[in-house]
């Protein structure tokens, strides 16, 4: 029997989960610019892409750790930002010369944070949402010892980066969708990148094929480390400086973008150009509920609300476990 067209895009959309985060996304921009009678419309999404950008760096790290299999999650994220960005404007204390030496010290930072994490993880037994949790106090205090009183601006040109347009689209954006298209290489195109879907299907499976998964998990959560890092240096040079709460925002963020953008919470199969269609969605999601008047209050409960029912509706997808 001929299958209906409906169950051909049925079809079709299930095996692209990640494409109903775009469709939001543009839905929510539509009811935007039709309130405000499309003025602003082209500022609206110039916001967008540069707000997103955050969210997709850390969005991708933590996809990587997702997709590992259950369990696996990097709670460590927002304070390494604010680390990293302490770190990041000390180091290059508004000297140009020292855009490189700071961003080898941002790199180093999550280098460590994710050898730590991973050495709670493996030496110690812990889970690791219990182990990523626990870091990120110490990571908070460090940067709270570290960075607290620090009135430092980033480099006239770091600050260019973060906040500079190339015929109007923001370099920062540019900057992301080069690595996001990057990663998706690296996770469907290289032997690491298999490694983690293999392990994130079938752990066990995947060591007797001959898939050393403590190593793999282990550059997975420095990976994590690592981006978020580097998004932490480039938020502080967009803000002009670091602040010790600026990484706040990204604990729910990270994994939102992840499980929305069309990752499965089971592990074993994840999405990268989903992560910028949950980012976009994230941040006019917000602008919307903001144009409307909506309250701060209103507005968290129902953020919260659509953001766990879109979960509920895209997460659904298993690995198999052959």
């Amino acid at each position: 029997m001929r299958q209906s067209a409906f169950s051909r895009l049925a079809d079709w959309s299930a095996e692209r989960p990640w494409l109903w985060s775009f469709v939001g996304a543009g839905l929510i921009f539509l009811a935007t610019t039709a309130f405000t009678s499309g003025k602003g419309g082209g500022d609206v999404l110039t916001a967008a892409l540069t707000f997103a950008t955050f969210y997709v760096i850390v969005g991708i790290g933590q996809m990587f750790v997702i997709t590992t299999g259950p369990g696996n999650v990097d709670l460590s994220i927002p304070a390494n930002i604010a680390l990293a960005g302490a770190v990041a404007m000390k180091v290059m204390d508004g000297s140009n010369a020292m855009i490189v030496p700071g961003l080898a010290a941002v790199a180093a930072v999550g280098l460590a944070i994710g050898c730590f994490n991973f050495a709670l993880i493996r030496i110690l037994s812990i889970p690791p949402i219990i182990a990523t949790l626990s870091a990120s106090f110490l990571v908070q205090s460090t940067a709270i010892a570290y960075g607290r009183g620090l009135r430092i601006k980033p480099p006239p040109i770091f600050a260019e980066l973060a906040t500079g347009r190339v015929l109007g689209v923001p370099i920062l954006a540019i900057i992301a969708i080069l690595v996001a298209a990057a990663m998706a290489l690296v996770l469907r195109r290289t032997v690491y990148g298999r490694s983690v879907l293999a392990i994130g299907q079938n752990a066990r499976a995947a060591g007797l094929a001959g898939i050393r998964v403590a190593r793999v998990r282990f550059a997975t959560y420095v990976l994590s480390a690592v981006f978020a890092s580097f998004c932490g240096a480039l938020l502080a040079g967009f803000s002009g400086g670091a602040s010790l709460n600026m990484g706040e925002e990204f604990l729910l963020a990270s994994i939102a973008v992840v499980v929305i953008g069309g990752t499965s919470v089971a592990g074993g199969f994840s999405n990268v150009p989903g992560i910028w269609g949950a980012s976009l969605f994230l941040y006019l999601l917000v602008t919307m509920l903001n144009t409307f008047g909506v309250g701060a209050g209103v507005r968290l409960i129902l953020t919260g609300l659509i953001i766990i029912a879109v979960i509920a509706l895209s997460g659904g997808r298993r690995p198999g476990r052959g």
